[in-house]
């Protein structure tokens, strides 16, 4: 009996529930009993999901290079997923906050921990050759990445560091993205001339990032944590979780791509360029890019040694495992 009354009681709440929509139930049940039964292929789309890997060259290793870097996409789009959530949550429920920041972190663990696949995972030569066919694209290109420190931070904490002093909160969107710290990493140093890679670039995604800018116009994950009681503020779990994002995102994540680049770019103390013209070295270094989302949970000490355990790094890449 109880049974029978569970069931009537689901078929009120359904009646309920597609009453506005312009059909009855019994049209919803209809096609209820015609779908087919959802499987895991179709659901995830798989087969699609596997035929996006198309390499230039028939370099084996070429297929592992694509896939890795779908992978990471897709871990970007998890962390601007939770970063979302957390812009336009009402509540200021700190659990909440701290929970989403946490998912971030785990998220980068993820990321950083893989790394390995692309600094020992290819062979060399492979690498060198097939790369050539790439020209201009580089990951240098992830928009999502942009999109990432975008929903982090306000822009004049994007600003390079060597003109963030001039720059404030009250300087527009457009004038602060004009001098993203990112430009300068393809940028030619000689010329000032930008490369092919960041023409490309900003041509696809500078509207993009101009309008999700101001949307979050003083409501990004800083304004966030600025707009807590004061007593959440001092959370500890809380800002250590938003330290470790920071150090996650302007750190240890650098540092990884860091020792990729020293692997395959670097050849009997000449570096070699990277795909898109882009000055790995100068712009791969947290030590020499200094971007912090969060400056003010940092100590003094904490920030003149930001990231400047990459020297250690390039020699032993493994021990950045965070």
């Amino acid at each position: 009996m109880k049974d029978k009354e569970r069931i009537a009681s689901q078929i009120s709440k359904l009646e309920e529930k597609y009453k506005d929509s312009g059909q009855d139930l019994s049209s919803y049940l209809d096609g209820l009993l015609y779908q087919r039964y959802l499987t895991y292929w179709d659901y995830i789309h798989l087969d699609t999901l596997l035929s996006i890997q198309v390499p230039r060259t028939h370099f084996p290793d070429e297929e592992i290079f694509i896939m890795y870097h779908q992978i990471t996409e897709l871990y970007f789009k998890l962390i601007l997923h939770e970063q979302k959530q957390i812009v336009d949550d009402k509540s200021q429920n700190l659990e909440f906050l701290t929970e989403k920041v946490n998912r971030i972190n785990s998220y980068y663990k993820a990321l950083i921990s893989s790394f390995s696949i692309m600094i020992r995972g290819m062979e060399r030569e492979q690498f060198l050759q097939y790369r050539m066919a790439l020209l201009p694209a580089s990951g240098f290109q992830s928009a999502q990445y942009r999109m990432i420190e975008i929903y982090a931070t306000p822009m004049e904490h994007l600003v390079h560091h060597t003109e963030r002093h001039l720059f404030s909160s009250k300087n527009t969107i457009e004038e602060l993205y004009e001098h993203i710290y990112w430009k300068k990493g393809a940028t030619d140093r000689a010329t000032g001339e930008k490369t092919l890679t960041l023409k490309q670039f900003e041509y696809r995604y500078t509207p993009r990032f101009i309008r999700i800018a101001k949307q979050l116009k003083d409501q990004t994950i800083y304004h966030k944590y600025l707009g807590l009681p004061e007593k959440s503020r001092h959370n500890k779990a809380f800002i250590e979780a938003l330290k470790m994002m920071d150090i996650n995102a302007n750190v240890n994540w650098p540092l990884m791509h860091m020792g990729s680049a020293h692997r395959y770019l670097n050849k009997e103390n000449a570096a070699i360029e990277a795909t898109g013209g882009t000055n790995w070295k100068d712009y791969l270094p947290p030590s020499f890019q200094k971007v912090v989302f969060y400056p003010d949970l940092h100590s003094k000490e904490e920030l003149n040694n930001w990231g400047k355990q990459w020297v250690d790094h390039i020699f032993n890449p493994e021990k950045i495992n965070n």
